[in-house]
């Protein structure tokens, strides 16, 4: 500490730190003068599927989901969620979802490994059985032959929501009307 070394490294993170503060602002100007697709309100099959959440939903919890919802009740671009392990923000995303496939949109939830694709595909499929929602998953878990299969699918539309890694990114996966894309850090 007080080294030349020292200060050099502090000027070097500040500029940095700038840059990206810089960046950020410019991401969100355009955000702010986009507009996305306004999703009607809650149906009654919204509402019975929400009743059907086997646990109660925290403070934080409902909050997250009404800013959810009102943001996609809106033009505006929906903004993040955020919140520690045990939060509730998969649920969160069960229910924007489900919204969104209400509306005849398709969803893609992103997540960064096959353990969690999985584990997040066995619980949307559980949540949705009740109701004509498909649920796929494309991951290394499948099959050459099972993914090519959800592939078209997805480009029929007969995939309304589609959970995966990076997988869901590649150049042959198309959808037919995709209107929320979900992304687990």
């Amino acid at each position: 500490l007080g080294s030349p070394d020292w200060d050099k490294t502090k000027t070097r993170v500040r500029g940095a730190v700038k840059e990206i503060a810089h960046e950020l602002v410019e991401l969100y100007a355009i955000r702010q003068n986009k507009e996305g697709y306004v999703y009607g309100p809650d149906t009654v099959w919204q509402k019975e599927f929400e009743e059907m959440f086997p646990f109660e939903e925290t403070e934080d919890q409902e909050l997250a989901i009404e800013a959810t919802k009102k943001d996609m009740e809106s033009t505006k671009i929906m903004d993040l969620i955020c919140g520690d392990v045990g939060y509730g923000k998969t649920e969160v995303a069960i229910r924007a979802a489900f919204k969104a496939v209400q509306e005849g949109k398709q969803v893609v939830y992103l997540v960064p490994t096959t353990i969690l694709a999985q584990q997040h595909y066995n619980t949307f499929a559980q949540r949705m059985k009740d109701f004509p929602v498909r649920v796929d998953l494309l991951c290394r878990f499948r099959s050459p032959k099972e993914q090519k299969k959800t592939i078209e699918d997805l480009k029929k539309g007969m995939v309304d929501i589609i959970i995966g890694t990076h997988r869901v990114l590649s150049e042959d996966v198309k959808f037919k009307g995709l209107g929320l894309l979900i992304i687990d850090e």
